[in-house]
């Protein structure tokens, strides 16, 4: 499997957070979930950090089953739309935002095990 993620390095305007949140779940959760071959979305936001002087307002992991499958997204009508209408998150972020794609493996959990103690 595949993980595109979207990384907005900086932070919100100050007095836009809600309209930056709003403006996420309103115009930009629709999209996203209707990438083609899309098969989850999450939307991280940074607690805390190791790195003061690093900071990840908001991090858009999109997993897929192929790289084919990332390039048919992104040439999509859907991506289109999602980039048009993030402007608006743009204008309202003090940063930078850029994409990594990673090669993820996903290792199943025992089942049984409590981390730390016995079952």
């Amino acid at each position: 499997m595949f993980v595109r993620c979207a990384f907005f390095q900086g932070h919100v305007k100050p007095g836009k957070q809600d309209a930056f949140d709003a403006h996420i779940k309103a115009e930009l959760h629709a999209l996203w979930t209707r990438f083609p071959h899309v098969q989850e979305v999450r939307l991280l936001r940074e607690v805390e950090s190791d790195r003061p002087d690093t900071h990840l307002e908001l991090v858009i992991a999109m997993k897929f089953p192929s790289r084919e499958a990332i390039a048919e997204a992104l040439d999509s009508d859907i991506r289109y739309a999602s980039k048009a209408a993030s402007q608006a998150l743009f204008d309202m972020f003090d940063g930078h935002v850029f994409h990594i794609v990673f090669a993820a493996d996903q290792l199943p959990i025992p089942t049984g095990v409590l981390v730390g103690r016995p079952a």
